[in-house]
């Protein structure tokens, strides 16, 4: 097959020609051609998100809309997070579970007042849309919208860029979302996003992408940034990347995200329990329970440590797995997010990791490695 047929076969963005013109590199990701980098290349990418602002087209990633007024009850089904209590305007993190009480994906809910406004992951798109209409009752209808497209403006200058076009953004604290006008073009903008730095993400008509991309690209702040950056990005600020860091074999305990899942869902009362595996999540909360856990790891060495590198304990016995790694751009320190068996988990213990035949030693760090730097007023 030549690279030109494999092209054609792959999704595209709205924004996919203009990534062409500003001499991207394309990669295949999640079924889509994607830009991994610009000109700037990778390093730069991070750290000018860290310092400016850097623009990402998250397009490829799922928009749904739930409307009915049971969509909140419905969802709350499918998910141990609290969605009939999230205020108009507000944003939250959540992921759908299987009977097993495995992660199937993570997602972001909103309440835009007359319905439930979600992102989901590109690579699990089919697969959520697919679960949602298996399990959403009849007064509840799904919308997916497939002619917007998502951008993120991320980093410390986000804010005062964006308010340039439309300045009731500067208001917004993490989390808040509202449909706004920005230069024109009716958005949906949320101040959130997947860098751990203050910034937003916004929807927009996929017709009107290309405009306000060069708009804001336009500014000297702002630079165009890809999926490698990206990732070493969000690995700074300890954000799990679904298909690597959570899967449909480790639950939400595992996965040391017991701060998403409210306590209206798992401490008693009406709402409690009522989503799928709710007993063997609800269990390993109870007890403590479970044989492995997510932990942050700092290298003591300059060689990173990638995704799929085995960790051994001193006796060389194998303890673990590397799901996340990177030479941390802003950390100064090779940094990675790794499985490790749980009575190994506590902060400060030394696990080695085997590169090229070599023992790595490494610490387990308390995430984010970097502070996040969300605006929260």
């Amino acid at each position: 097959m030549t690279q030109e047929h494999a092209t054609q076969e792959l999704l595209i963005t709205p924004l996919h020609a203009l990534h062409v013109e500003v001499g991207a590199k394309m990669v295949p990701f999640a079924g889509y051609d994607m830009p991994v980098q610009y000109a700037l290349g990778v390093k730069k990418e991070h750290l000018h998100t860290r310092e400016a602002a850097g623009l990402f087209d998250v397009s490829h990633m799922g928009q749904l809309r739930l409307h009915g007024e049971g969509a909140a009850a419905a969802l709350e089904t499918l998910v141990p997070v609290d969605v009939v209590d999230l205020a108009e305007g507000k944003q939250r993190y959540a992921f759908f579970t299987n009977e097993q009480g495995g992660i199937l994906d993570d997602l972001m809910v909103a309440n835009l007042g007359d319905h439930l406004f979600v992102v989901v992951n590109a690579a699990c798109k089919d697969q959520d849309i697919n679960h949602l209409q298996a399990h959403l009752p009849s007064g509840v209808e799904l919308e997916i919208i497939d002619d917007r497209a998502l951008l993120a403006l991320q980093g410390p200058k986000a804010a005062e860029v964006l308010a340039r076009l439309q300045p009731a953004v500067a208001d917004m604290l993490f989390m808040d979302i509202q449909q706004v006008q920005i230069d024109g073009i009716d958005c949906i903008v949320s101040r959130s996003g997947y860098t751990g730095e203050d910034g937003y993400e916004i929807s927009v008509p996929a017709d009107q992408a290309e405009a306000l991309a060069r708009t804001l690209t336009a500014f000297e702040e702002v630079e165009w940034i890809g999926l490698g950056a990206r990732d070493s990005l969000r690995l700074e600020c300890g954000l799990c990347l679904y298909g690597h860091d959570l899967d449909e074999t480790t639950t939400p305990v595992e996965a040391s995200l017991l701060w998403a899942i409210q306590p209206v869902r798992r401490t008693g009362g009406a709402r409690e329990g009522g989503f799928p595996g709710a007993d063997i999540i609800l269990s390993q909360i109870a007890t403590k329970d479970v044989s492995r856990k997510r932990v942050g790891l700092v290298g003591q060495t300059k060689a990173p440590v990638r995704e799929g590198t085995e960790l051994f304990d001193a006796d060389g016995a194998k303890i673990g797995l590397v799901t996340s790694g990177t030479a941390g751009p802003t950390a100064g320190i090779p940094v990675s997010m790794a499985y490790v068996r749980a009575d190994l988990a506590a902060i400060g213990t030394e696990v080695f990791a085997e590169v090229r035949g070599k023992m790595l030693p490494m610490l387990v760090e308390k995430m984010p490695f970097v502070p996040q730097r969300y605006y929260r007023g």
